[in-house]
């Protein structure tokens, strides 16, 4: 593996510089400890949604960021009307498991079966294959808009999978902690390796983007749950294809070696930092005109949903209850918060549907 890491001294330059600015990221991002939580819950629902909607179009999906959060929001497993719709769901579940409960998920082969399997749970289509290694050959394949498709590059056959995976899996986890290759380079490569293997009969580009995100999260690259490379590899599909194509032509030889794919899957995250960190200053920026007072109210709101006027009162002890029942009034006006129920009976949470006017 390490074979296809010889790069040119140009090449190796450019990656070390695109990995100082994401690890200074890293460490800035980690640093500031934000405590604004109602703006990270913002955060992280728009990438969420960027990013389903994104890898399903990759793969030949045709519904729009509005139709994947308008399904998430109402969906039932027996109600998809599309296999699109199957695949937003799968999606949909498998991310949030890895943005909720990413650290238990260890790089293994039951782990990715798993993942896999829950993908693809709501294509009856795709049962009889799910979380298992391809039984027949398949191909990457490019697919465009209008049903327009293009053969990238063949892949491992079926009965070589199983022990190509093991080493690929191996090695991740040899040198993913391991100080002598840098974290994004072993998951910039494993990346490369998995779909290059292709193993499993479908789901392989959207689960190797899945698996993108486990492996930067359990990396400590956190502000993976707040951002979406998937829609920066979608506004870039022409390039991640030829990426792929350029270094996997070699596949097997000693060419083979994925400069060009490490460069471009930094660059793509690079991307997704500064698009990041643009959408974080317009939400401040947006709601500037929100006193800090009102900011604090509206954080222990969102830390201890569903709430009551007395337990902001007796939690922000600095205010008076008048002044706290003035801002509860002007945030539930202004469309922060929702209030269900009446009287003594009355509770509050944070208002989602409010992040709409950040998304673009």
């Amino acid at each position: 593996m390490e074979s296809k890491l010889n790069f040119d001294f140009k090449t190796n330059q450019y990656i070390i510089k695109k990995i100082g600015f994401i690890d200074s990221f890293k460490g800035k991002w980690t640093g500031l400890e934000i405590k604004e939580s109602i703006y990270l819950k913002e955060l992280k629902l728009i990438a969420t949604i960027e990013s389903i909607g994104s890898s399903t179009r990759i793969e030949g999906s045709t519904l729009t960021n509005e139709e994947v959060k308008h399904l998430i929001d109402s969906v039932k497993i027996t109600s998809f009307k599309s296999r699109d719709e199957q695949e937003v769901f799968g999606y949909y579940e498998v991310l949030n498991l890895i943005l909720d409960s990413f650290d238990p998920i260890d790089i293994k082969e039951n782990h990715i079966h798993h993942l896999h399997k829950l993908l693809l749970k709501a294509s009856s289509k795709d049962e009889s294959h799910r979380g298992k290694y391809k039984s027949l050959s398949n191909k990457v394949v490019a697919k465009y808009p209008g049903g327009n498709q293009k053969v990238i590059f063949n892949t491992t056959e079926p009965f070589l999978v199983k022990e190509e995976m093991k080493t690929l899996i191996t090695w991740t986890n040899k040198y993913i902690n391991h100080e002598e290759i840098h974290p994004l380079i072993v998951i910039a490569t494993f990346v490369y390796e998995f779909l290059s293997i292709h193993p499993y009969q479908d789901g392989n580009g959207r689960l190797s983007r899945l698996l993108t995100t486990l492996l930067l999260l359990k990396s400590e690259y956190d502000f993976m749950k707040y951002a979406s490379m998937e829609i920066e590899i979608e506004k870039s599909k022409k390039d991640y294809y030829k990426a792929l194509m350029n270094c996997q032509k070699h596949r097997g030889s000693d060419k083979e070696i994925i400069g060009e794919w490490i460069t471009f899957f930094l660059e793509m995250l690079e991307t997704t930092i500064l698009k990041l960190e643009e959408r974080y200053s317009q939400i401040k920026d947006k709601k500037s005109y929100l006193n800090d007072r009102q900011k604090e109210i509206l954080n222990f709101i969102s830390d201890n949903e569903p709430v009551k006027i007395n337990d902001i009162i007796s939690n922000l002890k600095d205010y008076t209850s008048y002044t706290l029942k003035k801002d509860m009034k002007y945030l539930s006006d202004e469309g922060y918060t929702k209030k269900m129920g009446q009287a003594r009976a009355t509770i509050y949470i944070i208002n989602e549907k409010k992040i709409i006017e950040f998304k673009n």
